[in-house]
């Protein structure tokens, strides 16, 4: 897992309420548990104007002009900007898989559904939770404003605007530890590599049957 200290992110505005895992990554793309390569699908039903399989060529799918993602001034975003209750919806992994192939790295929104913000934290992905009177805002100055880009420091807990608002937000101890470390679940476990070892090894005189 990718680390994550220290942000200067281009934004891109999602500006709709109640955006469920279905829409961010599909049904039909879930064959798949390699966790890559779902970027070219996130938003497919938006993205794009005709129906996704896995496996397409999407350079040769039409896509859809007015579509968010699409916009030429929003290419190369890694601050996906949204309203409340982000992510409800089914329970997949995939949907933060699919954000953080496409190369979003931060997700500001009101509120999320519980069990896709625990999941951005196994995945790399920075979900913020900032007052909808801040993140209406941000929408505004996002749309305003050409290359909109924010400063999002971990460390600091702080999302600083191109103007110098400083907007601080909240993280448990321990997702952000493990964030700035890179450690997903597995990661965590491998700190302990030395212990599992030992307790393998004296297991093996304790009970050698079971490793018959």
């Amino acid at each position: 897992m990718r680390a994550f200290t220290l942000l200067n992110g281009l934004v891109v505005p999602l500006d709709r309420a109640n955006v469920d895992t279905d829409a961010i990554i599909p049904k039909q793309f879930l064959k798949s548990i390699k966790r890559s390569g779902f970027g070219p699908n996130l938003f497919d039903e938006w993205r794009y104007l005709d129906h996704g399989e896995p496996g397409q060529d999407v350079s040769q799918r039409p896509i859809n002009p007015n579509f968010v993602l699409n916009l030429p001034r929003y290419q190369g975003a890694q601050v996906l900007l949204a309203r409340e209750n982000f992510g409800c919806g089914s329970s997949r992994e995939h949907a933060p898989w699919a954000l953080e192939d496409y190369g979003v790295r931060a997700i500001i929104a009101p509120s999320y559904a519980d069990i896709f913000y625990n999941n951005c934290f196994k995945n790399g992905l920075l979900p913020i939770v900032l007052d909808a009177t801040v993140v209406d805002q941000l929408f505004r100055e996002t749309e305003a404003t050409p290359s909109y880009a924010l400063r999002i420091d971990l460390a600091q807990q702080t999302v600083t605007t191109p103007a110098g608002d400083v907007f601080d937000f909240g993280v448990d101890a321990h997702r952000k530890y493990c964030l700035a470390n890179g450690l997903d679940d597995i990661g965590l476990t491998l700190q302990q590599v030395d212990k599992i070892r030992d307790y393998e090894a004296r297991r093996k005189l304790e009970a050698p049957w079971l490793f018959s």
